[in-house]
């Protein structure tokens, strides 16, 4: 009656660049450790010196230590995860990656809202900065995330996940070298309205970061198809195979990060080999479409009942 076949990856091992990601895992830990210990740092001076340009910095750290840990979280999912019989978590954990994503998103939003709110008042009665201290503190963030991105950069060159926290560590050097400059400035000129005018400008970075992380991660949750894959052409190729005469139930979602998954009900004319429309249904989903995992029913075009599922 039916027929069907999943094609994908063996059980906890995830996707190439998963298991590329697995090889730097101990350096992303101590990036993450680094990037946590700074930001811990950071958000006291920024509190103690008042210096909203500082917390408004320690607002993208977080999106940055964020990052790392679920760059390190994906991965350690990835190849501890168990997906076999009498698991509930058919799917493993890899979407606690997403989950901390959209949590993440959220509490930066917070963070940018009233950094702006306070940096506006700010502007209009500036107080005195300790300009030293500020300095002192953007000088060690820029030297932690320049050792980050010295220990991520090999990495990236094999894994999207590596990649992702690597420029996050990058992004936020940028922040810390802007800091510093601040710093200098205030310093120099003793123009303390210097410091919530830089807190203004890294909170108008932030958020644009800030909603595309939320975006995705709702994308994610919602089970939207991927953006990059057009349902009209997959399910047109799926169609065009030989043999096929019909096409339903076809659904696409993103499990995590570099996770598609698809679905389908192939109809086919009475007699056709259905072993060598699995096997052409399953190259042409990854070469033409990328698609690693399938699970594909073939059902003959005089079943009936089949063509009724459809949500």
């Amino acid at each position: 009656m039916g027929h069907g076949h999943g094609h994908g990856h063996g059980r906890g091992a995830g996707p190439a660049s998963v298991r590329a990601g697995a090889r730097y895992r101990n350096r992303l830990a101590v990036a993450f450790a680094l990037a946590a210990v700074y930001l811990v740092v950071e958000v006291v001076v920024a509190i103690a010196t008042d210096s909203l340009a500082l917390l408004s910095d320690a607002g993208h750290m977080l999106t940055d230590t964020a990052g790392l840990g679920m760059a390190l979280a994906a991965i350690t999912a990835a190849s501890r995860a168990q997906t076999g019989t009498g698991n509930s978590r058919t799917f493993g954990l890899y979407r606690l990656e997403v989950l901390a994503a959209l949590a993440n998103a959220a509490l930066l939003f917070g963070v940018a809202a009233y950094v702006l709110w306070k940096s506006v008042d700010r502007l209009q009665d500036p107080v005195d900065i300790e300009a030293g201290a500020v300095f002192a503190v953007a000088c060690a963030g820029l030297a932690v995330n320049l050792l980050g991105f010295w220990m991520l950069r090999e990495g990236a060159k094999e894994s999207l996940n590596v990649r992702g926290a690597y420029l996050e560590v990058l992004a936020d050097a940028v922040g810390s070298a802007g800091v510093l400059v601040a710093a200098v400035l205030i310093g120099i000129t003793g123009r303390d309205w210097i410091d919530p005018a830089l807190a203004i400008a890294l909170g108008v970075w932030i958020l644009p970061r800030t909603y595309r992380l939320g975006a995705q991660a709702l994308r994610v949750l919602l089970e939207a198809a991927p953006p990059h894959i057009d349902l009209s052409d997959l399910e047109a190729d799926l169609a065009a195979l030989p043999g096929v005469v019909g096409v339903h139930d076809l659904h696409v979602w993103t499990l995590t990060s570099e996770m598609e998954v698809a679905t389908a009900h192939l109809v086919v004319a009475v007699g056709t080999d259905t072993h060598a429309v699995l096997d052409q249904a399953r190259d042409m989903l990854l070469h033409a479409h990328k698609l690693e995992h399938a699970t594909l029913q073939v059902e003959p075009d005089d079943h009936t009942g089949c063509e009724q599922v459809g949500w």
